[in-house]
C-alpha cells in the first residue's frame, strides 16, 4: 500500500521503474530496499513508489531511455538489451566470468566506478551488479552434454550469451525475460539459459522441467543489471540529499545485493527438486569446451572495443582480475 499523505508530504517524490514483477528477487532485495531507505534516512523529504511489470509503459529495453528521459526518477534494466550501446559493460556479459553473484557484482561495481562513467554520462548510475551463474533449461529434454544444443533454439539475454550458444550449434533466440514463458509454451524457442532467481518467479520451472548445471570455478554465464536515476532529478537534490542516494548505493550495498542473488539460488533450486524436475551437471570436458569458446568471444569483444579506441586486452584482464580479488 502507498501511504499517500506521506507522499504528499514529501519534497522529492521518486518512481522506481522495472520489468519484474513484485514476487522477482530485484524488487526484495533492490527496489523495496532502496525505497525504505531512502525514505528512512530523509526524514521523509524523499517519498518512493516501485512500478513493477512495466506498469509505467514501454518495453524493457526502453528502461534505460526512460530514466534518461525524465519518465523515472530511478530505473532498473538490463544493458545487454540495448544491443553494443554499452560496449564496456558487456565484458561482465561475457560467457565464463561469473564466479559468485557476490564477488562478481563487487567486480562489476568497482569496474563500473572507474570505467563506465562515460558510457552511463547520461544519467546517474546508483549500481551495477550481476546475477548468479546461470543455468540452462530446456521444455521437452535436457542438455546432457553440449553437443545437444545443435539445432535447438535457446533463449538468449545478451550477445555473449548468444555467441556462446551459436558456438555450440544453438540458434539463440533473443527476447527480455517477460516475454520467455508464452516463447516456451508456444514453441518459439525450446529452452532459455537463465538463474533460478528468474526461472521461479516466472514459473519457467513448469514449463521447462529438464535443467543442466554448469560447475566449477566459473559458471557458465550472467548478465548484467543497471539502476541509475534521471540525471536532472539528482542533480536538482540538495546536499543532504544526495548524501543520501549516495550512502545507499554503489559499492555500499553491492556486496549485500550480490550475497543475496547468491543465497535465493539455493532456495529457488530447491522448489524445482521438490517438483521433481530433471537434472543434468556437463561433464568436465564440456565445462573445458566452454571454456575454450569463450575465450575466442572474450577476444572477438577485445578487438571489438579496441576498434572504438580502448585498450580491451587491459580492460578485459583487469575485469578478470577484479573477480578474482572479490572471489574467496
Amino acid at each position: 500500500m502507498v501511504d499517500v499523505e506521506a507522499v504528499s508530504a514529501a519534497d522529492f517524490k521518486v518512481k522506481i521503474h522495472h520489468q519484474t514483477p513484485a514476487v522477482a528477487p530485484v524488487n526484495k532485495f533492490v527496489l523495496t530496499p532502496l525505497k525504505k531507505a531512502l525514505e528512512k534516512d530523509s526524514g521523509g523529504k524523499i517519498a518512493a513508489q516501485v512500478y513493477h511489470s512495466m506498469s509505467l509503459g514501454g518495453r524493457p529495453p526502453q528502461v534505460f531511455n526512460q530514466i534518461k528521459d525524465g519518465i523515472t526518477e530511478i530505473g532498473w534494466t538490463l544493458p545487454g538489451y540495448s544491443g553494443g550501446r554499452f560496449p564496456l559493460t558487456a565484458v561482465f556479459d561475457l560467457p565464463y566470468m561469473v564466479s559468485t553473484a557476490e564477488a562478481t557484482t563487487k567486480a562489476f561495481q568497482e569496474f563500473g566506478d572507474k570505467h563506465l562513467k562515460n558510457e552511463y554520462r547520461d544519467v546517474v548510475p546508483l549500481l551495477y551488479h550481476t546475477a548468479a551463474r546461470f543455468k540452462i533449461h530446456m521444455v521437452k529434454s535436457p542438455i546432457k552434454t553440449l553437443a545437444d544444443f545443435k539445432g535447438r533454439k535457446v533463449r538468449a539475454t545478451n550477445r555473449g550469451m548468444g555467441n556462446l550458444l551459436a558456438s555450440f550449434g544453438a540458434t539463440p533466440v533473443f527476447m527480455p525475460v517477460p516475454k520467455v514463458p508464452q516463447a516456451l509454451s508456444k514453441g518459439v524457442v525450446e529452452g532459455a539459459v537463465l538463474p533460478w532467481e528468474i526461472v521461479i518467479p516466472f514459473k519457467i520451472q513448469q514449463i521447462a522441467p529438464n535443467h543442466t548445471l554448469v560447475e566449477g570455478p566459473r559458471g557458465l554465464i550472467a548478465a548484467t543489471f543497471f539502476l541509475g536515476m534521471n540525471k536532472k532529478f539528482y542533480d536538482g537534490l540538495p546536499a543532504d540529499m544526495k548524501k543520501v542516494v549516495q550512502k545507499n548505493t554503489g559499492m555500499n550495498i553491492a556486496g549485500k545485493v550480490g550475497k543475496a542473488y547468491d543465497n535465493i539460488e539455493n532456495v529457488f533450486k530447491a522448489k524445482a527438486v521438490k517438483r521433481g524436475n530433471k537434472f543434468v551437471t556437463l561433464s568436465d570436458a564440456d565445462v573445458a569446451t566452454i571454456a575454450k569458446n569463450a575465450d575466442k568471444i572474450h577476444q572477438a569483444w577485445v578487438a571489438d572495443v579496441t576498434k572504438l579506441g580502448h585498450d580491451g586486452k587491459a580492460l578485459l584482464a583487469e575485469a578478470k582480475a577484479l573477480i578474482a580479488k572479490h572471489t574467496k
